[in-house]
């Protein structure tokens, strides 16, 4: 059965799709079997991975329009060998959805999805609204990026009131995995004190050593990539190979 990751932080800009298709992208290098579903309008995974959405492209969003859609219309193969992309409709208005906070999960299981995956991401809305909770309702596990300053912390602390609901709720399986700092130097003060509060609060286990600043990470999607395949030996190429260690170590352990 398939591990079910959400990437997810309520603040936006916070490298969740950076995130998503680059560990993606690594795991899937490695021999994992992997689906990434992108459940954020903005689409920006289908240009990391150079799939092209064309209009009346099946997408994860016509699950919430049409009762009859199947998320395996929507799978395409990306640049990325062993990496299969459920790609977002940017036309999509996150109002429009059915109300079901079970609809992906439903979706995935009934489709046997999970079986045919070794793991499957999902990158998140930034909004709380019914896609969101579709994540959380379908995901064994939750990875958090965050950028380290004060309203990430903030923002962080209010997505985790909002996990342990969902946990004491609809989704008693959830577990969050790990915090992964992005745009990370340790050289600023800020940054430390940031990190050093979430390791504190939520333990050290939880805190991943985080990805540094790297340019490459930005111009891969211009050139439509994964950084694994535009500069393999960036330093953002390095950190999301070290943080896929880290998850799968993590994995292993339960």
């Amino acid at each position: 059965m398939a591990e079910i990751i959400g990437i997810t932080n309520r603040k936006g800009g916070s490298g969740k799709t950076t995130t998503s298709v680059n560990l993606a992208a690594e795991l899937a290098i490695r021999g994992k079997r992997l689906l990434l579903i992108d459940l954020d309008s903005q689409n920006h995974c289908a240009i990391g991975l150079n799939v092209n959405v064309k209009k009346g492209t099946p997408t994860v969003h016509h699950l919430f329009r049409n009762s009859e859609a199947r998320l395996t219309q929507a799978i395409q193969s990306t640049v990325c060998p062993g990496l299969d992309l459920i790609p977002a409709d940017p036309l999509f208005e996150h109002g429009m959805s059915s109300g079901d906070r079970f609809r992906l999960a439903k979706a995935i299981c009934e489709e046997e999805l999970d079986k045919s995956y070794d793991i499957i991401l999902i990158d998140t809305p930034p909004s709380l609204d019914d896609l969101l909770m579709n994540a959380l309702c379908a995901c064994n596990w939750v990875l958090i990026p965050f950028i380290p300053h004060h309203l990430a912390a903030v923002g962080m602390q209010n997505l985790v009131r909002v996990l342990f609901k969902i946990k004491s709720g609809p989704n008693q399986q959830l577990k969050i995995l790990g915090f992964l700092p992005i745009m990370l130097d340790k050289r600023i003060h800020q940054h430390r004190t940031v990190t050093d509060g979430v390791s504190k609060q939520f333990g050290q286990w939880r805190l991943f050593s985080g990805i540094r600043t790297d340019i490459k990470l930005v111009e891969a999607f211009g050139f439509k990539c994964p950084v694994r395949l535009y500069r393999p030996k960036s330093r953002g190429a390095a950190d999301y190979a070290i943080a896929v260690d880290e998850i799968m170590s993590r994995l292993t352990q339960f």
